[in-house]
């Protein structure tokens, strides 16, 4: 007689039993390209804040600190606290369906942003954007890592992944031309609306696909404890590494994507809607290359020694950083715009090496939660401390550096977090071959 937990699984998932829709090729590329798109939505509505920030600040009168608690710690506290919960409830319910309800969240709180007439409601509106976009990651990756096999997995991760990208792009270009033209407040409620037509997509167009079907890692279809699940994670020395190493690299690229606009427009004589082009250009365009090269050198070079997943990201932020520090140092507005396409390259290359070594340590019940305890460390120390920090180095340097002092606050947050991520990386790459062959064997 089946228990509780299988009877849970087995109405939580109809059509685990019925025809599978995944063999088909075309409509397993359709699900990784809605899935894209809502990725791209979600950094969209997250990103706008970037290009806006500094209309928002003269509008409301706030502070460089108050304007990294909005596009850092209040957004990122929220959608970290909710993401294990959130991943939790994805391993063991319809995930389609979390992400449906997730997407519709975030786009209304959205769309409240730009009705917001003072900081603590746009604080708030900022806050719930946080907690809905929490519910669409982790059972993303849940999903593509159940539809494709472990040697093409991190260049589907990373095809999602680039719909950050997308959605910088278009958040730059749409932000910063509907903000030069309309406003900040409408430019909000123009790529919020979008996002209810994507929930709808989400929930009636997505099968829910049958959990570990594409590799060998165990699904023994129950249910693993909380604890056990973090037991078993925590006790693989790479998964640590790359966590605390990807944290170091996603500050890197957040920071200075954040930063880049409020710099730019304080020291050279540009629009927002020219300067969001180039950004669109750079994070978006040549961020999402990174994201896909990364990804697939990873696939290609790991498929014998998997030490390149964790090789290859550190080549690339090594790379980096001394094209970071010539962008705010030197003085000719083009040179630099120019010089941070380097940069806007090589930070996103360690995401889908990343995110596939993450998924592949673990059994196939635990998929979302690994993503959801990854994207904790890299959102609370990448996307929530980092920018915070800088901005309240920004405060405290200004007396001293005025309108400079962001930039000079962005090379010593990057420069340090570079020098962990790239220690941590190392070192997961010690264990790597061994942690992620033990999840195939046990």
């Amino acid at each position: 007689m089946p228990d509780k937990q299988q009877t849970l699984l087995s109405t939580t998932e109809p059509e685990r039993n019925h025809d599978r829709p995944y063999d088909n090729k075309l409509y397993r590329n359709y699900v990784l390209l809605l899935l894209t798109i809502t990725y791209a939505f979600n950094f969209i509505d997250r990103q706008i804040m970037v290009i806006l920030q500094e209309s928002i600040k003269q509008d409301l009168g706030l502070s460089d600190s108050q304007l990294g608690l909005l596009t850092g710690i209040a957004f990122a506290a929220f959608y970290v606290i909710m993401g294990i919960p959130v991943a939790r409830l994805a391993d063991r319910w319809v995930r389609r369906s979390i992400m449906s309800i997730a997407t519709g969240t975030w786009s209304l709180m959205t769309v409240l942003c730009g009705m917001a007439q003072n900081f603590p409601q746009l604080l708030l509106a900022r806050i719930g954007v946080g907690v809905g976009e929490s519910g669409c990651s982790p059972p993303a990756h849940s999903i593509i890592s159940d539809i494709y096999p472990a040697e093409k997995r991190a260049t589907a991760l990373s095809i999602y992944s680039v719909g950050l990208n997308i959605g910088i792009l278009f958040g730059f270009l749409l932000g910063g031309w509907i903000n030069e033209y309309y406003g900040w407040r409408m430019a909000f409620i123009i790529v919020g609306v979008p996002g209810i037509l994507i929930a709808l997509l989400l929930q009636f167009t997505i099968r829910e696909p049958v959990r570990g079907a594409t590799d060998a890692i165990k699904s023994s279809g129950e249910m693993p404890s909380f604890m056990a699940s973090m037991k078993m994670m925590m006790g693989k020395k790479a998964f640590r590494h790359v966590a605390i190493g990807a944290s170091c690299f996603t500050l890197i690229g957040y920071g200075g994507a954040i930063w880049f606009a409020p710099y730019m427009l304080r020291n050279f004589e540009i629009q927002t809607g020219e300067l969001g082009t180039w950004l669109a250009l750079g994070s978006g365009i040549l961020g999402g290359l990174g994201t896909l090269v990364g990804g697939y050198l990873a696939d290609k070079k790991g498929r014998h020694d998997r030490r390149w997943y964790t090789w290859i990201p550190t080549a690339a932020v090594i790379i980096t950083l001394p094209f970071l520090y010539l962008t705010y140092t030197l003085d000719s507005m083009y040179l630099v715009l120019s010089l941070f396409m380097v940069p806007a390259m090589m930070a996103t290359v360690f995401m889908g090496p990343s995110i596939a070594m993450v998924q592949g340590m673990v059994e196939a019940r635990m998929r979302a939660l690994a993503s959801a305890v990854l994207f904790f460390t890299t959102n609370i120390i990448g996307l929530g401390l980092g920018p915070f920090l800088i901005g309240i180095g920004s405060d405290m340097l200004s007396d001293d550096f005025g309108t400079r002092s962001v930039g000079y606050s962005v090379l010593i947050v990057s420069f340090v977090a570079a020098a962990v991520g790239i220690w941590q990386f190392t070192r997961a790459s010690r264990h790597i071959n061994e942690d992620m062959q033990a999840a195939h064997t046990s």
